[in-house]
């Protein structure tokens, strides 16, 4: 994925460094690791077993060609599995020390997942008019990740909006701009190790954040991807229900 923005490709050492500073290290016991995921998991995110990278940017599944390599849950019943229950997560933890972990969206929490370059850009934008943002993820891989509240699961099933942001793990091509992880979708969840040297998923700030309302983030993120991609914002035409 580019880094430029808006043709200032000058800007990506300045945000590197922004989130350098701002990712926690852990401790070489793996205490740190631990405690992340309770932290987490104590915020309301549900948690379940992911994939990690095995040696040659090649995936712990084994699966030949993996698409996702160590980004993608262990089990296929990880809407089920996935959990908030500190004993359970304290043995997943325990007993597979490599496992990356995945929050399910749509439960509890949504991920709005934009660009890095547009979400630093926004990041800037929502602190400094005092917007309540909630907990912020980096990923190596050029992504900034905002958990929300789920607007997924409404107490009326009859009232649940597609929209056309929506974005699945079998989906995440089609979505090279903002992506709304709700329901049937996940991210990973900090820490998390990606293929290829020192790359990770990592909090910018952390799960001790309220989890806002994602309506209250929306228009400041797709204002800057559309600056990201050269386009202006179309509200006119928005894909999501700004009156609910």
């Amino acid at each position: 994925m580019s880094a430029t923005f808006g043709g200032r490709t000058g800007r990506q050492g300045r945000i590197s460094s922004w989130l350098r500073a701002r990712r926690p290290q852990e401790a070489p016991d793996g205490s740190g690791r631990e405690a992340l995921l309770l932290a987490a998991a104590e915020a309301g995110l549900p948690l379940a077993p992911a994939a990690h990278p095995a040696p040659g940017y090649r995936c712990s599944c084994d699966r030949v060609g993996c698409p996702t390599p160590a980004r993608h849950p262990v089990s296929f019943a990880w809407q089920t599995q996935s959990t908030t229950d500190r004993a359970q997560i304290e043995r997943w933890a325990r007993h597979q020390p490599q496992a990356n972990f995945i929050t399910a969206t749509g439960m509890v929490n949504d991920v709005l997942d934009v660009p890095l370059e547009a979400g630093q850009e926004a990041l800037e934008r929502l602190l400094a008019a005092g917007i309540e943002v909630g907990p912020v993820a980096a990923s190596d891989d050029g992504r900034l990740l905002f958990f929300t509240l789920t607007r997924g699961t409404p107490e009326d099933e009859d009232e649940w909006w597609p929209c056309e942001l929506d974005c699945h793990p079998e989906t995440m091509d089609e979505h090279p701009g903002l992506r709304w992880h709700c329901r049937g979708s996940y991210v990973l969840v900090p820490p998390a190790q990606l293929p290829g040297e020192n790359q990770s998923v990592h909090w910018v700030r952390g799960p001790e954040h309220p989890l806002p309302d994602p309506l209250t983030l929306l228009e400041t993120l797709t204002d800057a991807c559309a600056r990201y991609a050269g386009q202006e914002p179309d509200h006119a035409n928005a894909a999501w229900p700004l009156g609910r």
